[in-house]
């Protein structure tokens, strides 16, 4: 009799992107020794660099059922996904370990929040995808190495987001462009928390950038479906490694990357950078560039490395701020967000945000 387990969205798309190598090194769900070193040593026990472990988790029945060497039927929506062989089974230590991974355990952390939400029982094994209909439109890094191919682009930065295009983003990818020879603009559309941007603003307000502001022939879009685990410094490595799967040969870290509600540092997540820096071969060059505000003194944007102004001339700009002053019914100035981008945003009628 197969043993089937029914796992969620969430998982699925875990194990779509290992199938299409977007977790390179990963080959599968890891097992409980590279689990333990990923949460330890921010490396696998091979010594390969990757900070954000990729489990799969199960719950009791199946655990106890579930002997090592045998095969798992992962099933979705009740139709048959995926299986693996099982190569290790064991059981995580969920406190301390998100204490580790996030640097909280507190549940308002919604990453954290998510992982106190799981089973503690975990299988590991490689993956072998029986659907081939569910990667049809997921991000493959064969594709994405072909266009830069094709384009013509030796170098090529990519830039994550999770929201909609404002001023202090489109600063950071000018300077982007100014270095490499394309840009990929690649915002993650996978689970978020209540609050953060819908898929349809973030698609409809990049492509209005493009269309209106940007060289079209050195700019590439196309969105990185992951759940966005909100883990900071850690996350910060993780899609920089991503990026590189996908064929970037640089990446841009900047102020709180993968941050949320205060949890972590202004530059924490560029601070761990140097860290792995010394220590690993990323694979991969790491753009970390300053915080961009408004200086109302400046009358343009700025970073404190480029601004002599102090603070009463300081206008921060950020994805949080943005999301605040659209959700009140009001309008982001033009210092802070392109008219053509808002008027898009004011256009949709519903699902602006999330929940």
């Amino acid at each position: 009799m197969k043993l089937k387990f029914e796992i969620n969205k969430e998982t699925l798309q875990d194990l779509i992107n290992l199938t299409t190598g977007l977790f390179k090194p990963l080959e599968g769900f890891v097992n409980s020794l590279d689990y333990n070193s990923i949460v330890n040593n921010y490396s696998l026990v091979n010594g390969s660099l990757w900070t954000i472990p990729i489990t799969l988790d199960v719950d009791k029945a199946v655990y106890d059922k579930q002997i090592v060497s045998e095969e798992l039927f992962l099933t979705y929506n009740n139709k048959t996904a995926a299986k693996i062989n099982v190569e290790d089974k064991f059981i995580v230590n969920t406190a301390s370990d998100v204490l580790k991974i996030f640097n909280t355990n507190d549940i308002s952390h919604p990453g954290v929040f998510q992982e106190f939400s799981r089973n503690k029982y975990r299988v590991s094994g490689k993956p072998i995808l029986l659907d081939e209909s569910l990667i049809t439109d997921s991000l493959n890094p064969q594709k994405t190495k072909n266009i830069f191919k094709e384009n013509g682009w030796k170098t090529v930065v990519g830039f994550q987001t999770r929201n909609p295009v404002h001023k202090a983003h489109e600063y950071l990818q000018r300077i982007g462009l100014e270095i490499c020879d394309g840009l990929f603009i690649n915002p993650l559309i996978g689970w978020k928390k209540d609050g953060d941007f819908s898929e349809e603003v973030i698609n409809k307000s990049y492509k209005t950038m493009i269309e209106n502001y940007y060289p079209k022939d050195r700019v590439y879009f196309n969105v990185l479906k992951t759940p966005m685990r909100y883990a900071g410094p850690r996350e910060a490595i993780f899609h920089a490694q991503i990026r590189k799967n996908l064929g970037c040969t640089h990446f841009i870290i900047g102020r709180d990357h993968a941050g949320v509600g205060g949890f972590y540092g202004k530059y924490e997540a560029q601070e761990l950078a140097r860290e792995l820096l010394s220590k690993f071969d990323i694979g991969i060059q790491l753009l970390l560039l300053g915080g961009p505000y408004y200086c109302e003194k400046c009358a343009q944007i700025v970073t404190e490395k480029s601004c002599g102004h102090g603070e009463e001339f300081k206008q921060e700009i950020s994805g949080t701020l943005i999301r605040k002053i659209i959700s009140e019914g009001k309008n982001p100035e033009n210092e802070l967000m392109r008219p053509e981008v808002l008027e898009v945003i004011n256009n949709i009628s519903t699902n602006i945000f999330i929940g």
